[in-house]
């Protein structure tokens, strides 16, 4: 009797490549079948939106220790109100503009970092993770990473004073 397997156990394989021709996986009483090769873009396009690679832009900056925040200080008070509604979500691509071509895109970025960080690190830093996350994630190629420093997060800006002068 066969062993029975559970799914948990099995593993997803992709078909292998031969001579230019893929191998498509045969049933359990044959052998693998040739399927002749084509090119992936013949069957279709993928067309991403310029708020998702935004979205990606935004959560790839927050990944870079320093950056206290994106956007300006409009943009902040409108995202701290949203927050605040009942259902309200962050809206992680204040902050990123996009501007996308077919194979390319260029991307500005507006930060609040922490007071204390090296700021021309912290953009190079930025820069590095938010072209190898948007190249990794959507296949397109980033050509540019404008990254512009609106404002800096002091620690007492954390605490509200209660003193009087």
């Amino acid at each position: 009797m066969p062993e029975s397997k559970n799914v948990t156990d099995m593993v997803a394989v992709a078909p292998e490549v031969a001579g230019g021709a893929r191998l498509a996986p045969g049933g359990p009483d044959r052998s693998p079948q040739t399927v002749e090769p084509t090119a992936a873009g013949t069957r279709g396009r993928t067309a991403i939106a310029d708020g998702v690679i935004a979205k990606i832009t935004g959560v790839a900056a927050r990944e870079i220790e320093g950056v206290y925040a994106l956007g300006g200080s409009v943009a902040r008070a409108l995202d701290a109100v949203r927050q605040r509604v009942p259902g309200g979500r962050p809206n992680v691509a204040h902050g990123v503009s996009v501007e996308v071509g077919e194979r390319q895109c260029a991307l500005d970025l507006n930060l609040v970092v922490e007071y204390g960080v090296p700021i021309a690190e912290l953009g190079q830093a930025v820069r590095g993770n938010v072209i190898a996350t948007v190249e990794r994630m959507t296949g397109l190629e980033v050509v540019e990473v404008n990254v512009a420093v609106d404002d800096i997060h002091l620690p007492d800006d954390d605490h509200t004073s209660t003193r009087v002068a």
